[in-house]
């Protein structure tokens, strides 16, 4: 949980702070996958990074119209509040972890920042690493070995059910050697950024290997009716009790799918993206029309799949109804789809969440608690302060200029 925390927060920092949201990949010449290329040394890859960075740290590019950043501090330091907490987790979190069979140097996101949670890295974590370092590029002279390191280390675990994937906790638990949907989709995302900020004539074709593992992700995790994101390869189609149609909903990664969709010219991404919003928009209007709260986990049942919070104990705990630990990061998701890419319909679905959070918390942030029902009631054990509730809201606040 504290590597999901930490990382989820520097990622809702970095979208505050109006530093590097998605750029489309650069156009380049792309390598055969079954070309080898040499690894080259420590010093050859460094005067890569420091030549070849397109889009260095911080760019300050426009959001949609209307979106609004905090006003109480200056750009200068907003971007500084990055810096220092992208060195704080590199620190704490971004650990060695042996060289690869090529004696390229692999790198790991640690799940916790001490014993025993630190021997530990799961793919969502690895994603979140994947997405962070390339924005840093510019700031981070190493930021592409970090990155090529991470990589290397995801691609030597990869999942026993579908390879192109990566086995969801390293190392492997009793619940089997398979995948977690948002690992994945962020690492293909991350490799994207990577081959916008570097190109992809180096040591590794970021375009190709992007391509093979967005392919990876739609064939093995994403619904083949549903066109919803499912738990992840070890799920089938349409399994009795997790299916196609029993989605988590912070899986609904709505820019990611936009970019997969650039990337590969592939409209199934575009209907992937239309279907979480209808099934958000369902859910709001059916379960949580004073609120805007998305649950955890949603079954989708009936004839015509109709959306539903889940009943406790679905698969996590006795709040996967609710709005909880997965379902915190909807306003961040969602909301820098409405940023970055001024779609309307995802502005709806979180302006309806930031205006009765602010009601809620009495307009001061300190108040928002760790957990609510979708009525907004706050859950029991939920009266503590952690910025995973807090920082998504801030995101989904930049849409709405009232």
């Amino acid at each position: 949980m504290t590597n999901r925390i930490t990382c989820s927060i520097f990622l809702f920092a970095w979208v505050l702070a109006a530093c590097s949201p998605l750029a489309t990949p650069a156009s380049v010449p792309i390598v055969p996958t079954n070309t080898i290329v040499p690894a080259p040394s420590t010093a050859t890859l460094m005067a890569e990074v420091i030549n070849s960075i397109a889009r260095p740290f911080p760019q300050h590019v426009a959001y949609a119209k209307e979106s609004i950043l905090p006003n109480q501090r200056t750009q200068v330091q907003l971007d500084d509040d990055v810096r220092t907490f992208y060195d704080y987790w590199k620190t704490t979190y971004l650990l060695e972890a042996g060289t690869s069979t090529d004696e390229y140097p692999l790198y790991r996101v640690a799940f916790a920042n001490a014993a025993p949670g630190n021997d530990t890295t799961v793919s969502e974590g690895q994603g979140f690493g994947m997405v962070i370092v390339p924005l840093m590029a510019g700031y981070d002279a190493n930021a592409q070995i970090l990155f090529d390191g991470l990589w290397k280390f995801a691609r030597a675990h990869p999942s026993e059910v579908d390879p192109r994937l990566m086995d969801w906790n390293v190392p492997d638990t009793e619940s089997g050697n398979d995948s977690a949907f948002d690992g994945d989709a962020d690492m293909a995302f991350g490799l994207l950024l990577a081959d916008a900020q570097w190109g992809s004539l180096g040591s590794i074709n970021y375009k190709a290997e992007a391509e093979t593992l967005i392919g990876g992700i739609l064939e093995s995790t994403i619904g083949p009716d549903s066109h919803m994101p499912m738990l992840g390869d070890w799920t089938e189609a349409n399994g009795e009790d997790y299916s196609q149609y029993t989605p988590r909903s912070s899986d609904f990664m709505l820019v990611n799918f936009r970019a997969y969709g650039k990337a590969t010219n592939d409209p199934v991404w575009g209907d992937v993206v239309a279907q979480n919003q209808a099934v958000m928009t369902a859910i709001q209007t059916n379960y949580s029309n004073q609120t805007g709260l998305i649950p955890d986990f949603i079954v989708m049942s009936g004839a015509d799949h109709t959306p539903a919070p889940s009943l406790a104990d679905f698969l996590e705990g006795p709040d996967d109804g609710h709005y909880y630990y997965n379902a915190g990061r909807v306003p961040w998701r969602v909301g820098s789809d409405a940023v970055l890419n001024d779609n309307a319909t995802s502005r709806s679905i979180v302006e309806k969440i930031s205006r009765w959070v602010e009601t809620a918390a009495n307009g001061d942030p300190a108040n928002i608690r760790a957990g609510y029902d979708l009525e907004g009631n706050p859950l029991p054990d939920s009266d503590y302060f952690t910025t995973f509730f807090v920082a998504p809201m801030g995101v989904a606040a930049m849409n709405d200029p009232a």
